[in-house]
């Protein structure tokens, strides 16, 4: 059975990773990350363990997201916590004999997708192929992507938004903007910095996205507070706040528009037949950005659209790589389109 099994789906992203087997759906999330040992360049822990790690490691091991922006930024590491995740995947067999597909940013060049297929290779891939994230969450929005219908997906995961009019089995039009869930973190961050003269780490500003972030006023949020912990940056000494519900949608008002702006910037480039066939059927909104409450809300007031968000947003586009190797299509369509090998 795992011989049989031997084509695997990743979507790799740049928080977390979810790799899929055909026929057996998704069957691991990790987050991206790896600790390595500086000293003897070995990697010390892959995924959960090597993030529990990050703040929190002595110097001769360091604690790395190897990706950024949707893109490759340590080739080696990512190619360690590939192939790490391959053999867990495969149970440690046929390695070598999978055949590998991969989710991309739509708005990659060719290196960085020569990089990404490369990094694949050396973790052991016999066969690699790409596809584009917006078109692989709107497979998994369960979108009528293969009709001559107008479907607009919004993709926000953690290093890249991704904004496309799918069409055909194809993107008609897109959009991709480095601002995202890290960028929405590095906004609470700035924002506590400025407001409050407390230094606190990417742990604490996800936990407060998580606990108070939201993108549209809602009941009772007056009353939604949090305790943080930091470091003072007058005095350097430890220091405790309470930061509120309000402050949090103010700190995350500049990122939230700047991917607005993609999706006008995608609705001004789209042909009038496909933009009437959007006003009909919305917006899909897909990624861990789409679980930030009241997001459709925002959206759906700013461009006057009907706006949907995807069930089980955080999977979709796991779920969407999925679907595409049931559909047994061979592994060489995006890689010839692609000018690969």
């Amino acid at each position: 059975m795992q011989f049989l099994s031997r084509d695997i789906g990743v979507d790799l992203g740049t928080s977390n990773t979810l790799v899929c087997l055909k026929s057996k759906g998704i069957i691991m999330r990790e987050p991206s990350v790896v600790a390595v040992d500086v000293k003897n360049d070995i990697v010390r822990a892959v995924g959960s363990d090597a993030r529990d790690m990050i703040g929190r490691t002595p110097g001769s091991i360091v604690a790395v997201r190897p990706l950024k922006d949707g893109v490759i930024a340590d080739f080696d590491v990512t190619s360690a916590m590939l192939k790490r995740f391959f053999k867990s995947a495969m149970h440690g067999s046929f390695v070598s004999r999978a055949r590998v597909l991969i989710c991309i940013p739509s708005g990659v060049t060719e290196v960085e997708s020569r990089a990404v297929n490369d990094a694949a290779k050396q973790a052991g891939a016999k066969i690699v192929d790409l596809i584009e994230a917006p078109m692989a969450a709107a497979i998994g929005a369960e979108l009528p992507v293969w009709d001559s219908v107008g479907s607009m997906v919004v993709d926000i995961g953690g290093g890249t938004s991704e904004v496309a009019v799918v069409s055909l089995g194809d993107i008609v039009t897109s959009a991709t903007v480095k601002t995202a869930g890290d960028d929405m973190d590095e906004a609470i961050m700035s924002y506590v910095r400025k407001k409050h003269n407390l230094l606190i780490g990417e742990r604490t500003a996800e936990e407060i996205k998580f606990k108070l972030g939201s993108a549209w006023e809602f009941d009772g949020e007056e009353n939604l507070t949090m305790d943080i912990r930091g470091r003072n940056l007058i005095d350097g000494l430890p220091k405790n706040i309470t930061i509120t519900a309000f402050e949090v949608r103010e700190a995350l008002s500049d990122p939230l528009h700047e991917i607005i702006d993609a999706i006008r910037l995608t609705l001004e480039k789209t042909p009038p037949e496909l933009a009437s066939d959007i006003i009909d059927n919305g917006i899909t909104i897909a990624g861990g950005g789409a679980m930030l409450p009241g997001i459709d809300k925002l959206i759906s007031s700013e461009t006057a659209m009907p706006v949907n968000v995807a069930d089980e947003p955080l999977d979709c586009v796991a779920r969407g790589i999925a679907k595409r190797l049931e559909l047994d299509l061979p592994f060489d369509t995006y890689q010839k389109r692609a000018k690969y090998y």
